[in-house]
């Protein structure tokens, strides 16, 4: 007897971790963790149906106002929603604002589906992740909480040793790679109470660390293929987002050929 849960539907809310960056396509496009999940899903099932709402760089007040409402109406019976950490990054952050949109979002959401999933986002180890860590901290036990109170399911990849090594983010040190998206994406399989594949936490081969030209030199081509950008985003009021619409907007089917 399979006692495995079974989805026919599943909605992706977020920002540029559920929208799938850095895990990239051939063509240039990106999957991530919630597109390889959505394929798992559609295994072997003709009517499995699918949306990814997240966008890149989006606040948990813009997924709560322009995602939330559109996935709420789509009673799934899966959602999973990530979000709070371009809040928390960022160098003034209102907690009790964050964390009030979050309550709104997941009592909006609760009640439209079967199964609703909320994540302890992993963070890349370094200086920027001890700097904010204080607010991470508070802002998973919020998460917690409220999980708690709407018989949500938490999957935990903050607590990960592994994916916080370095060598599983992408040049731009705020995305995870390929590998890491689909060891998150092996994490929540697991969380939803299906059978491993792999262990998804299992350390990296050790590495012997680069000469420090070589890590001098990632430095300066970071600082100016993704750093400065981003600070320009910033003191503009602009985000990598604007304009962008989600990859998936409607729940509709997903191919066969995309689910193989």
């Amino acid at each position: 007897m399979n006692d495995s849960p079974r989805f026919r539907s599943f909605v992706a809310l977020g920002d540029s971790f559920t929208e799938g960056m850095s895990d990239a396509l051939p063509d240039g496009t990106y999957q991530g963790w919630a597109d390889r999940l959505a394929r798992r899903l559609a295994a072997g099932q003709v009517d499995f149906r699918y949306a990814n709402l997240a966008v890149r760089g989006k606040l948990i007040g813009q997924i709560a106002r322009e995602q939330v409402p559109v996935a709420a109406a789509m009673n799934a019976d899966l959602v999973t929603l990530v979000g709070g950490l371009n809040d928390v990054l960022r160098p003034r952050c209102d907690l009790r604002a964050v964390f009030e949109r979050l309550a709104w979002s997941v009592e909006r959401l609760a009640p439209t589906c079967s199964c609703l999933v909320l994540m302890r986002s992993p963070a890349r180890r370094g200086p920027v992740l001890e700097r904010y860590r204080n607010r991470l901290t508070l802002l998973y036990r919020f998460i917690d909480d409220l999980a708690a109170r709407h018989d949500a399911l938490v999957v935990d990849v903050y607590a990960s040793r592994t994916l916080g090594d370095s060598r599983l983010w992408a040049d731009d040190r705020l995305h995870l790679t390929g590998e890491g998206h689909r060891r998150v994406t092996e994490a929540v399989w697991q969380a939803l109470g299906f059978p491993a594949t792999f262990d998804w936490d299992a350390p990296l081969p050790a590495a012997i660390p680069p000469h420090w030209l070589t890590r001098l030199g990632a430095d300066a081509r970071f600082a100016r293929e993704h750093l400065l950008p981003w600070v320009g985003r910033r003191l503009t009021g602009r985000s990598s987002g604007d304009g962008r619409l989600p990859k998936r907007p409607d729940l509709s089917p997903l191919a066969w050929e995309d689910s193989r």
